[in-house]
């Protein structure tokens, strides 16, 4: 079966295609108009071995608000769309990733539940002229649009692009964990019976 998905999402504000393959290869095709959010989604592509196109176009003249936060609507979707009903995945994912002096973990449980936990404290307000607080209006909106719990701590670090990089790979990575396909598993992880 193959785990993919496409979205479209058009507002007065941005205008985003974006297709989703869980089981890829690593390989992206990103115009997003926001550069950071370019690379970390490359980063996010790369070590999650998903395969993500992105097409988005917005009002970053404004500034990067809407264009971020779109993209984590649509990718939340997509992800959403492309797991199915669940069937077989591990369901529940773990990383911890170090970029030199900093240090992420990021845990996923993939349970219809919506949340998002955050524990990072960025030293700068930006990152070229990324707003650094846009990270976790793109995180929420990723976990509420996929319906997962989604924990995130930066447990230290000294150089903002470092500390949010991190968080990228190490969501990438949990992600990864939990999409995967366990061939023990019969039906759904869940007692309920359902996800």
């Amino acid at each position: 079966m193959e785990r993919t998905a496409s979205v479209a999402r058009n507002t007065n504000e941005t205008q985003i295609k974006l297709q989703l393959s869980i089981d890829g290869e690593g390989q992206s095709n990103l115009e997003t108009g926001v550069p950071f959010m370019t690379h970390m989604l490359d980063l996010f592509t790369k070590h999650g071995q998903f395969n993500l196109t992105v097409d988005a176009k917005g009002d970053t003249e404004v500034d990067d608000h809407h264009t971020t936060e779109d993209i984590g609507i649509c990718l939340g979707q997509a992800l959403r769309e492309a797991l199915g009903d669940k069937k077989g995945i591990k369901r529940y994912g773990n990383s911890f990733v170090p970029m030199d002096e900093a240090l992420a973990q990021v845990v996923v449980d993939l349970s219809n539940r919506p949340h998002l936990e955050m524990r990072a404290e960025f030293p700068s307000q930006k990152v070229g002229t990324f707003d650094t607080e846009l990270v976790h209006e793109f995180l929420w909106k990723l976990a509420l649009e996929a319906r997962m719990n989604l924990h995130v701590i930066v447990h230290y670090g000294k150089n903002t692009h470092h500390m949010i990089e991190a968080v990228f790979k190490a969501l990438a990575r949990a992600l990864d964990e939990a999409t995967t396909v366990d061939p023990r598993i019969k039906g759904v992880p869940s007692t309920k019976g359902m996800l």
